[in-house]
C-alpha cells in the first residue's frame, strides 16, 4: 500500500467524475518559516517515478531536473509539475532574517500531534520564551522551545506568536503563524459537495478485479486501492471486501483471493465494492461497486475499410472498423499494418469498434485486426490497402555543358518530383509551348535533351502528373547565347571615289550573336578603335581621309565567345592633283628661235593618272597622260611667235589644278606668221639663195681677173655697187626642216618647190632685190606663201631645189 496521499481533482470521463492526482510536495525539515542562511528540501511525491520534474518559484520555472527533490534557500511559492499530471498546490517558505521565528508543519490534519517551537537565532541565548495564541498568552515556555498537541483538534485554530527575552532584558518577537486544523470526515464532504477535494487523508477508494472478466469459477483477486497523504503515512487502513452485501473477507491487506460463481439462466451478475477506513473509524470510505460478468469467448473479427476499395489518397481519412458478432465484453480490438500495432481500444459493449488514420504514403500495406475478450485474441482476414501520393510540386534544373548556355550546346532538362506514386508523366515547357513528355515508371525524375538554338531563350518549365491532378514547376529562365557570325564591313564614302579627306563610315555588323557585341576596325591589321552594341546590331567608326588610308580594311565582332573577323574591303582614297609646277628648259642661258625647250609639268601629290595639258597664252599647245603619276614632258621648236606666258594643267578627275604663268622671251630673226613650216621653208630658202648669190659674185669677179671687165650700169656708181650688194658669209648648206618632238610622231610630209630665177638683164636691179624676192614657194597642201613674191622677170635661170616638210605638230597652236 503506498504511504502518501494525491491531491486529487475532478475531471469528466465517460459522463462520471473520475480523480486525476497531481503531486504533493513535502518539506524536510518540515517547517515553513526557517532561518535565513539555511536550506529545505522539497520532495514532489507521486505515484511512481517520472523522467522529469518541474519545479516552479511563483509562475516562473526554476528548473527542470529527473530528481523529485530539491534543495532551496530563497523565500516564496514552490510548486512541483510532472509529466501528464497538472501542478501541485503551492508550499510557501519563509526564510526569515529575524532573531526569533515560531515553526510549525504546514498542515496539520484532524486527530493529529501538533508541534511549535520557539526558535532563536544560533548564537543567541535566551532566558525566556512565551508563547501567545490570537494575542493572548498562551504559555511559559521558559528554557523550553517546543510546544506540543497530542491530539490538534478545531479549538486549536488561530495565530500563534513567539516571545523571548536576554538575561540583560533585551526582548524579540516572532512573526505569527497561523494554525488550520484540518478535518477529515466533514472536510472532504464538505469538498466533495462543492465539486473539488480539499487535502483528506484518503480518497475514495476503487475496487479492482485481476482478471477484470473472469471465468465462471475461475478464481480471482479483488484489490481496494487507496492513497495516504505523505503527512499521515504512519495511519492504519482497515479494508473489507463484499458481494451483493455479503462480507466476503478484511484486513489491513488491501487484496483478497476469491473465486467467480456461475451465472444460471438470466440472473445478473454479482456486485462487489470494498471499504476503507482508520483504526478509530473516525473516517471511513467505500468503494464504487464493481459487476463482474462470465465471459463468451470472442468470434472472428471483420475488419472493413472505409472508404472502401484497394486505392486510396494520402490525406484522405481511413476508417478501419474491427468487430466481433459474439464475445462477452469487455473486447480489446487491436489494429495493425502489417505486423505493426497501430491501436487499440476497448468495446464495453457489442457492436464492434474504430481506429482512423489519417493516410501517408507509408500506410500502404496490408491491414488487419484482432478481437481479445481473454479467451486468446481472434484475428481478422487481411485487407490491402494502396495509398496513392499525389505528384509534389516538381523541380525543374537545366544543366548545361558551361557557365553559358551557347547555341549549339546539349542542354538537359532534369523534371523530378520528390513525392509522388508512380507512374507519372512528366512534360517540358518552353513559354507554355510543349516539348515533349516521358514516363517515369518506377518514380524519381526524367530528363530531356534539347540542342539549343536562338530561339531556345526564354521561360522552361516542367509537369508532373500521375493522374491526381498535375503540379507545375517553377519557371526557370535560360539565356542562349548565339556567338557572333562573320561580321560584314561596308565602307560608306559620300561620293563614287573616296577621296582624301571625306569622312568615311566604318560600319561592322554581325548578322547573329548575343549582345553585348564588341566590334573592332582594323587598317591593315592595325586596331584604328572599337564600339560596343549592347543591344546587338553592328557598330560603326568614322575615319576622316588621308592618302595614307588606302589599303585593306576588316573587322572583328566578339561577344565573349570568340572573335570573328570579316573579309577585307580594299581602300582607294583617291588624293586630288595638287598644284603642278612647269618648268621650260632651254639649250642655253637665252631662248632663241629654232631652239627646243623642254616644257615640264609636275604635280607633287595627286593619284594617278593624270591628264596634263601644256598651255600658250591660255591656247592649248598639246596634252599627255602620266598613269603612274610623276610629270610629263612637251618639246616644242621655237619660233619667234613663241614669246609669251606659259602654263600647265594636271587633273585626275577630282578637279583640274592650274600652274602658275611662266614667261618665255624668244630672241633671234622674225620669220613669217605663217607657223613653224613656213619658217622652216624660209630658212631653207635662204640658204638656197645664199649659194645663188655667191654664185653671182664669182661670176663677175672672174672676167675681171682675166682682164676684161663688165659693163657697168650708168645709173649705178661703184660706191652704190659696194654699198647695195649684199654679202653672205657662211651659208650653210641646204637643211632638212624636220622639227622634232618627243611628244608627237613624225610623218613623211608633202613635198614643197623653191623656185629661184636670176634675171639676165639689170645686175644692179637682180642685186637690188632682196634674195628673199627671188623666192617663190609653193606648198601643196597649204597652197602659196602668204609673203608678196615679186613678179617673176622672164626670161630667167630656174633651180629647183626639193625640200622634205613635216606634218605640224598636234600640239601646236593654230596658225594665226
Amino acid at each position: 500500500m503506498l504511504l502518501w496521499v494525491s491531491v486529487l481533482v475532478l475531471a469528466p470521463i465517460s459522463g462520471q467524475f473520475a480523480p486525476v492526482s497531481k503531486p504533493v510536495i513535502s518539506l524536510q525539515p518540515p517547517w515553513t518559516v526557517i532561518f535565513e542562511g539555511q536550506a529545505v528540501t522539497l520532495t514532489c511525491h507521486v505515484a511512481e517515478d517520472k523522467k522529469w520534474y518541474r519545479w516552479y518559484l511563483g509562475t516562473k520555472i526554476l528548473r527542470e531536473i529527473p530528481s523529485n527533490t530539491l534543495q532551496v534557500q530563497d523565500s516564496g511559492e514552490y510548486k512541483c509539475e510532472i509529466q501528464g499530471s497538472p501542478q501541485s498546490d503551492g508550499v510557501s517558505l519563509t526564510f526569515s532574517p529575524a532573531e526569533l521565528i515560531l515553526q510549525a508543519p504546514s498542515s496539520v490534519f484532524e486527530g493529529d500531534s501538533l508541534t511549535l517551537t520557539c526558535q532563536e537565532k544560533p548564537g543567541l541565548s535566551l532566558k525566556t520564551r512565551t508563547l501567545y495564541k490570537n494575542d493572548n498568552k498562551l504559555i511559559d515556555l521558559g528554557k523550553k522551545s517546543s510546544f506540543h498537541i497530542n491530539h490538534a483538534g478545531l479549538k486549536d485554530n488561530g495565530e500563534y506568536r513567539c516571545f523571548g527575552s536576554e538575561t540583560h532584558g533585551r526582548a524579540f518577537s516572532s512573526d505569527a503563524v497561523r494554525i488550520q486544523i484540518q478535518e477529515l470526515l466533514q472536510a472532504s464532504l464538505l469538498w466533495g459537495l462543492l465539486g473539488f477535494f480539499s487535502p483528506e487523508l484518503f480518497p475514495r477508494p476503487i475496487l479492482r478485479a485481476n482478471p477484470s472478466s473472469p471465468n465462471p469459477g475461475e478464481p480471482v483477486i479483488l484489490t481496494c486501492e487507496t492513497q495516504l497523504a505523505p503527512q499521515k503515512s504512519d495511519v492504519r487502513l482497515w479494508f473489507q471486501f463484499f458481494r451483493d452485501y455479503r462480507h466476503l473477507g478484511s484486513g489491513w491487506k488491501g487484496s483478497l483471493r476469491t473465486s467467480i460463481p456461475s451465472v444460471v439462466g438470466n440472473e445478473d451478475p454479482s456486485h462487489y465494492w470494498c471499504e476503507a477506513k482508520t483504526v478509530s473509524s473516525r473516517v471511513r470510505k467505500s468503494s464504487q461497486k464493481l459487476q463482474l460478468p462470465v465471459r463468451i469467448p470472442v468470434s472472428r473479427p471483420v475488419l472493413t475499410l472505409s472508404p472502401p476499395g484497394p486505392r486510396a489518397v494520402e490525406g484522405d481519412r481511413l476508417m478501419l472498423s474491427c468487430q466481433a458478432q459474439r464475445g462477452s465484453p469487455r473486447i480489446l480490438y487491436q489494429f495493425y499494418r502489417g505486423d505493426v500495432p497501430l491501436g487499440s481500444s476497448s468495446a464495453p459493449s457489442a457492436g464492434g469498434d474504430s481506429f482512423s488514420v489519417t493516410l501517408t504514403a507509408e500506410h500502404s500495406g496490408t491491414y488487419f485486426c484482432t478481437a481479445d475478450n481473454g479467451f486468446g485474441p481472434q484475428r481478422s482476414d487481411p485487407k490491402s490497402l494502396s495509398v496513392t501520393v499525389p505528384a509534389s510540386r516538381p523541380v525543374l534544373t537545366l544543366r548545361a555543358p558551361r557557365t553559358r548556355a551557347v547555341v549549339g550546346d546539349m542542354v538537359e532538362l532534369r523534371c523530378e518530383a520528390q513525392r509522388g506514386s508512380p507512374p507519372i508523366l512528366y512534360r517540358f515547357y518552353h513559354e507554355d509551348v510543349i516539348l515533349g513528355s516521358n514516363w517515369a515508371p518506377s518514380g524519381g525524375g526524367v530528363s530531356l535533351n534539347l540542342s539549343l538554338t536562338a530561339e531556345h531563350s526564354g521561360n522552361y518549365a516542367c509537369e508532373a502528373d500521375n493522374g491526381l491532378g498535375a503540379q507545375h514547376s517553377e519557371e526557370t529562365s535560360l539565356s542562349v547565347t548565339v556567338p557572333v557570325s562573320h561580321p560584314v564591313l561596308t565602307l560608306r564614302v559620300p561620293r563614287a571615289q573616296a577621296v582624301v579627306g571625306d569622312v568615311v563610315e566604318l560600319r561592322c555588323e554581325a548578322q547573329s550573336g548575343s549582345p553585348p557585341i564588341r566590334y573592332r576596325f582594323y587598317h591593315e591589321d592595325v586596331t584604328l578603335g572599337s564600339n560596343s552594341a549592347p543591344s546587338g546590331g553592328g557598330a560603326s567608326f568614322n575615319l576622316s581621309l588621308t592618302a595614307e588610308r588606302s589599303g585593306n580594311y576588316s573587322c572583328e565582332a566578339d561577344n565573349g565567345l570568340g572573335a570573328q573577323r570579316s573579309k577585307t574591303v580594299l581602300l582607294s582614297v583617291t588624293v586630288p592633283a595638287s598644284r603642278p609646277v612647269l618648268t621650260l628648259r632651254t639649250p642655253g642661258t637665252r631662248a632663241m628661235v629654232g631652239d627646243m625647250v623642254e616644257l615640264r609639268c609636275e604635280a607633287q601629290s595627286g593619284s594617278p593618272p593624270i591628264l596634263y595639258r601644256f598651255y600658250h597664252e591660255d591656247i592649248i599647245l598639246g596634252s599627255s597622260s602620266a598613269p603612274s603619276g610623276g610629270g610629263v614632258s612637251f618639246n616644242l621648236s621655237l619660233t619667234a611667235e613663241r614669246s609669251g606666258n606659259y602654263s600647265c594643267e594636271a587633273d585626275n578627275g577630282l578637279g583640274a589644278q592650274r600652274s602658275e604663268a611662266v614667261t618665255l622671251s624668244v630672241t633671234g630673226l622674225t620669220g613669217s606668221r605663217s607657223g613653224p613650216v613656213a619658217t622652216g621653208v624660209a630658212g631653207g630658202l635662204l640658204s638656197v639663195a645664199g649659194l645663188v648669190v655667191m654664185a653671182l659674185l664669182l661670176y663677175c669677179r672672174l672676167p675681171r681677173r682675166a682682164g676684161g671687165r663688165l659693163t657697168s650700169d650708168p645709173a649705178r656708181s661703184p660706191s652704190d655697187s659696194d654699198s647695195q650688194e649684199p654679202t653672205y658669209y657662211n651659208v650653210p648648206g641646204w637643211l632638212e626642216l624636220q622639227p622634232v618632238d618627243s611628244n608627237v610622231n613624225p610623218k613623211a610630209g608633202d613635198v614643197m618647190y623653191s623656185e629661184v630665177r636670176i634675171q639676165q638683164g639689170n645686175r644692179h636691179a637682180a642685186a637690188s632685190n632682196s634674195a628673199f624676192g627671188l623666192l617663190r614657194t609653193y606648198l601643196p597642201s597649204h597652197g602659196p606663201a602668204t609673203s608678196q613674191q615679186p613678179s617673176r622677170p622672164r626670161p630667167s635661170s630656174v633651180i629647183y631645189s626639193q625640200v622634205k616638210v613635216a606634218s605640224p605638230p598636234v600640239s601646236t597652236a593654230p596658225r594665226s
